[in-house]
């Protein structure tokens, strides 16, 4: 039986040495700080122009996150990559080979991959938060006030999670182009549809993204009538990507490399 700590060091490997998947960490990074600061320059500016009703509704810490849509795209094709590259070059034969019990070979490529979008997302989480805040000026929110420590904190696990999703998908159905043709129009095109049509806006709801940004969320919506909290936003993303891994492993135990 392979070592748990020799393939977790082989997956390092692996991921470091591929150049795009450290990239798109990167972009992730860059793309959500720099927007978000933009976006909480025009509201600073834009503030005196907002009615009553909005200016209570307003939520600092929410709006600096306002480029975390194009952050977690990024994510995305990380989590993609991470998988699908050994099944794109064939390395995926040499990995299960040296790493028969297939278990363990998918929990080390997720731990490791995971650790690492976890460490790149809480410094852009708390960047993001930090820049945003400085361009909101007298508008800003403390890291101290209610609820803005928990927002900031699940902005990081959010983007984990988008990045662990992925790999999933990816898990499951293995080829690059197929898993980014389905995740890229599930989060940016059918998601947003199904939540703001109101005929399907409950079961946008309970998608694993509308749900897991309510972490994020300091001062709710104004007449929002969603029937979980932040933590349970959470846990319902939790549950999908926990349900899309488990349907990866079984897929991997199944057929052929």
């Amino acid at each position: 039986m392979a070592a748990v700590p020799q393939v977790l060091r082989s997956e390092w490997t692996k991921i470091r040495s591929v150049r795009s998947t450290v990239w798109t960490l990167g972009i992730a990074l860059v793309v959500t700080v720099a927007l978000g600061a933009l976006i909480c320059l025009l509201a600073s500016n834009d503030f005196g122009t907002m009615s009553p009703r909005d200016r209570l509704a307003f939520d600092p810490t929410n709006v600096s996150f306002a480029g975390m849509g194009l952050g977690q795209l990024a994510m995305i094709v990380f989590g993609v990559l991470v998988v699908s590259n050994e099944y794109g070059t064939g390395m995926i034969r040499t990995s299960l080979a040296a790493v028969p019990q297939r278990g363990v070979f998918l929990f080390c490529k997720i731990a490791v991959a995971a650790l690492l979008a976890l460490a790149v997302s809480f410094v852009t989480a708390f960047l993001t938060f930090f820049i945003g805040q400085a361009m909101l000026g007298e508008h800003a929110a403390a890291l101290g006030d209610p609820g803005v420590l928990r927002a900031v904190v699940g902005g990081g696990l959010y983007m984990t999670l988008i990045a662990v999703f992925s790999m999933g998908v990816a898990t499951m159905l293995r080829s690059p182009m197929l898993s980014l043709g389905i995740l890229m129009p599930f989060f940016f095109l059918i998601s947003n549809i199904l939540g703001n049509v109101s005929a399907t806006k409950k079961v946008g709801w309970y998608l694993p993204d509308q749900a897991g940004q309510k972490v994020m969320q300091v001062v709710p919506p104004a007449g929002s009538d969603v029937p979980y909290g932040p933590w349970g936003g959470f846990a319902i993303m939790l549950a999908w990507t926990a349900a899309v891994l488990f349907c990866g492993y079984v897929l991997l135990k199944k057929r052929d490399a």
